[in-house]
């Protein structure tokens, strides 16, 4: 699989070369591409080869920052996804102390790529001032700087730099959230989702209590609910479980079969169950394996099945496979696993395993 870090490769620098050079024709390309291109450039991350490339830009461009906004916005359309991000980082490093330049730069630069990261040492250095800014966005007709006013202030933004307040105190951020709250965009309940989704992860009674409030209204807000819930179900939280319908029925596990009690790392289980309802019930249908970890604790992780309305009596058969290949966000090790099977956030029977 093609490394993430290679979206910025001697391509995109060319490109980036030749149409800079088109808008600012004293650019000079060899001394930009000699100031990227050094000896560690293989070794470096996405993050740190992003920055080399804003940092070589300042080299090149007018030390005059509007000035050298002006070239950047002419540019950074034709320049749109991940790799975008260049841009919203110039304005990172070197636009903290212009900050109404560095306003409309952001919400210039977004909707090409995503200033998510950008935003976050502006909220460090006067966060009042920036969710301000945000709340702003978050009535904007443009749904990508909507987004960003959600996903910019998110308490546990990954690859974002920390908000320790707003991991403590999440408060401020709700304004925004509730002018988002029935957003027509997938793209913006998404963000608002994951927000809340962060949040619940310290505060779950506060998402608890806007969930209870919010629920019901709006089909989009019931999908940001649902969606922002997703690490409270998963824990088997009552509350979060009830408010969407899922009660212990005392449903039964039977047929509980797995193919292996030996597996490679690298390589792959099945087992299969059925479930039998004692009544009419909503399922919410899970997995869970205890994964052994570095220094020998376990951790577990919750894999979910499916979420079905069954009938009494009536029984439902259900295959899985799991891959124990190692990831960039898991690693597996040898020792004693357990998989359990949860429904509505009981465990209902378990199975242990040895991955070697």
């Amino acid at each position: 699989m093609e490394q993430l870090k290679n979206i910025y490769n001697e391509r995109f620098v060319d490109q980036l070369n030749e149409a800079i050079y088109e808008v600012y024709p004293s650019f000079d390309r060899f001394c930009f591409h000699r100031l990227i291109f050094q000896e560690d450039w293989e070794g470096l991350a996405l993050k740190q080869r992003m920055r080399r490339i804003t940092e070589a830009l300042f080299e090149g461009l007018p030390k005059e920052y509007q000035e050298a906004l002006g070239i950047l916005y002419h540019v950074a359309p034709r320049f749109r996804g991940l790799s975008g991000i260049v841009f919203p980082d110039y304005v990172e490093q070197y636009g903290l102390d212009d900050w109404d330049q560095s306003m409309v730069a952001l919400a210039t630069f977004t909707p090409f790529s995503t200033a998510e990261y950008a935003v976050r040492p502006f909220l460090l250095k006067d966060q009042e001032k920036m969710l301000t800014q945000m709340l702003e966005w978050s009535t904007h007709p443009n749904e990508h700087l909507r987004r960003l006013a959600s996903e910019g202030c998110r308490p546990r933004l990954p690859w974002g730099v920390s908000i320790p307040s707003l991991k403590t105190n999440p408060y401020p951020i709700l304004p925004i959230l509730t002018n988002l709250k029935q957003d027509a965009s997938l793209y913006v309940r998404k963000s608002v989702a994951n927000n809340l989704n962060d949040i619940s992860k310290t505060y779950p009674d506060l998402v608890l209590e806007l969930a209870n409030v919010w629920y019901g209204k709006n089909e989009h807000t019931d999908w940001i609910i649902k969606h922002a819930c997703r690490t409270l179900l998963k824990r088997g939280d009552t509350k979060a479980l009830s408010l969407f319908g899922y009660h212990d029925e005392s449903n039964e596990i039977l047929h509980f079969r797995c193919d292996l009690d030996q597996v490679d790392i690298g390589g792959k289980m099945e087992f299969s169950f059925d479930i039998q309802a004692k009544s009419d019930n909503k399922m919410r249908v899970e997995y869970a394996i205890d994964f052994v970890k570095g220094k020998g604790k376990r951790n577990k992780k919750v894999f979910k099945v499916t979420e079905i309305q069954i009938r009494g009596g009536e029984t439902k058969s259900y295959t899985k496979t799991h891959s124990f290949r190692d990831l960039t966000t898991r690693k597996h090790y040898p020792g004693v696993h357990t998989l359990t099977i949860i429904i509505n956030g009981i465990g209902k029977a378990s199975y242990d395993f040895v991955l070697k």
